[in-house]
């Protein structure tokens, strides 16, 4: 089967950064589904993944996680799905990534594509639609008011992946007040179309920014990126008690500056559950099938920002660059072989 990947950890200039390989097709055993690959998108975890992890020698190593596509076999004790059922997913990071014709994923962290979309529009949504729902919901709990703070949330890479879907969510399923940060006027217009009541500038103090708007200290933030850059005005703004979240992956985090407002501390991996089976696995599937429930009844739409064509290397070559130049907003999508 076709797929893409790489044998080096390179610099993404770099020639063989990622090749188009032809690889065996697998087999769906126990609770796989073996999905045919209509759409993917492209998400910094991959290019993260690209930079810090060297394929054995030999290997190749296929990438990406988030994808669209239809059912063509299932293992013997799958469940839920069958062959011609379309789907979406963000797939398992410990497992061979969704840049092939073919891949396998485990049905339980799987969800019914919305009808209403196509298989690129459904494709930008899996993975950051899970992180920012338990990030919003499993981690800070934002449906669990800070005693004495405003009813808001700051959420830092607004224009982002998980940021867009953060908003909408943040805005259609609570009564917060919604705050983003993006810098430029296409992102800027881009989280305010998504739903947020204000958006400020993170180039800027946020403190002064977030004091301005004379709505109270927000109970919650939710920090995408750059966190340790923000650490300091996160914390000066935050009401006490406040609840932070995070999804980067900073050198250092000094933790010692929260203990003053006893504010508590979030880490978020979507593929902590099926990095380690735990017991409630099936939620990402679960949840996948209401995030499908809501882009169909119009509460939530796709973020696909960009198409940038087939399936190839030399395309995804693309999107990781724009992805690691920190310009990109809403999702890359590649389509088709």
């Amino acid at each position: 089967m076709r797929a893409v990947g790489y044998r080096q950890s390179q610099a993404i200039t770099a020639e063989t950064s990622l090749i188009d390989v032809e690889l065996p097709q697998p087999v769906a055993s126990e609770r796989d589904l073996l999905v045919e690959l209509k759409a993917v998108s492209v998400n910094p975890v991959d290019t993260k993944v690209r930079m810090r992890s060297q394929p054995a020698e030999g290997e190749t190593k296929v990438l990406g996680w988030d994808a669209s596509g239809i059912v063509k076999a299932v293992g013997p004790e799958v469940r839920a799905f069958k062959p011609g059922d379309a789907v979406f997913y963000a797939g398992a990071i410990d497992r061979p990534g969704s840049n092939a014709a073919f891949h396998l994923v485990d049905e339980r962290i799987v969800g019914r594509k919305p009808a209403t979309l196509g298989f690129a529009e459904a494709a930008a949504l899996p993975l950051t639609a899970i992180t920012a729902w338990e990030m919003l919901f499993d981690r800070l709990k934002v449906k669990d008011a800070v005693p004495g703070a405003a009813g808001a949330i700051l959420i830092i890479g607004g224009a982002g992946g998980v940021g867009s879907m953060a908003i909408q969510l943040a805005r259609g399923l609570t009564d917060l007040t919604v705050i983003a940060t993006a810098s430029r006027p296409e992102t800027r217009k881009w989280a305010q179309e998504l739903g947020a009541h204000h958006v400020v500038d993170h180039t800027r103090p946020l403190a002064g920014q977030i004091a301005a708007l004379g709505i109270g200290a927000p109970g919650f933030v939710f920090s995408t990126t750059h966190t340790d850059s923000h650490l300091a005005a996160i914390v000066e703004l935050l009401a006490p008690q406040g609840r932070l979240g995070l999804i980067d992956d900073p050198e250092t985090l000094d933790a010692n500056m929260l203990k003053r407002k006893s504010l508590s501390l979030h880490w978020e991996l979507m593929f902590t559950r099926s990095l380690f089976q735990t017991a409630d696995m099936q939620a990402q599937g679960d949840l996948l099938n209401e995030v499908s429930r809501l882009v169909d009844e119009g509460s939530i739409r796709s973020t696909l920002a960009e198409h940038f064509g087939t399936i190839n290397a030399a395309n995804l070559k693309r999107a990781h660059a724009l992805i690691e130049s920190n310009r990109a907003k809403g999702k890359i999508v590649l389509e088709g072989f």
